[in-house]
């Protein structure tokens, strides 16, 4: 559970008690969006341990991915130096800004494909702690540990075997199928890519 000092927030310096609330990804650190709060959507927000705003337009509470499936899992707040604006980072379900773009600033503030893994991470999470008879994630991390394992082997081979081959088209197919069940593996392990990424930061000499 996340422990912050509400009451040390300065929630009357804008009209309406709002502050600022600006959402990071918490594993790329893209900036995400910008949206307001007030003291009740900061609370809920703790709560529910998904980020919720207060809606200017309509003048209500709102939380992000109520209506879309998208919503932002709280991970950290920061409260700034002059207590006014809140840094949440969160890891987003899906794309964040209503016209299907990761960002509410484009695609291209997301800097590289790359990050799309950060998304599919994401996307890994949910369906292992939302699970779902349709999903076929979710049916793997039902099988346990050892199907999960499994199918990381099966896959390996067969890109193995498609890269003693020409055929480009399935190698990079098979490549894709081997990293999507590894993703899978980490998460059945309570580990992220980005756990793996330090160890060979670590290496780097």
């Amino acid at each position: 559970m996340i422990k912050l000092d509400i009451n040390s927030i300065d929630f009357n310096k804008m009209e309406n008690g709002l502050v600022p609330a600006v959402i990071q990804d918490a594993t790329s650190l893209n900036v995400l969006m910008l949206g307001f709060m007030n003291k009740e959507a900061l609370e809920l927000t703790l709560s529910s341990q998904k980020v919720t705003f207060f809606s200017r337009t309509k003048n209500q509470l709102w939380t992000k991915g109520e209506t879309s499936g998208n919503f932002l899992l709280l991970k950290s707040i920061q409260i700034d130096c002059d207590n006014d604006t809140l840094l949440i980072k969160a890891n987003p379900i899906g794309p964040t800004c209503h016209k299907g773009t990761g960002t509410c600033w484009g695609e291209e503030n997301i800097g590289s494909d790359l990050a799309f893994l950060t998304e599919l991470e994401n996307i890994i999470s949910d369906r292992k702690n939302n699970p779902s008879d349709t999903s076929y994630t979710a049916s793997l991390f039902k099988k346990g540990i050892n199907k999960v394992a499994q199918k990381v082997g099966e896959e390996a081979v067969e890109v193995v075997i498609e890269a003693k081959d020409n055929d480009d088209y399935l190698f990079l197919n098979e490549s894709a199928d081997l990293l999507y069940h590894y993703l899978i593996l980490l998460q059945a392990k309570n580990f992220s890519l980005a756990d793996v990424v330090q160890i060979l930061k670590s290496r780097n000499k």
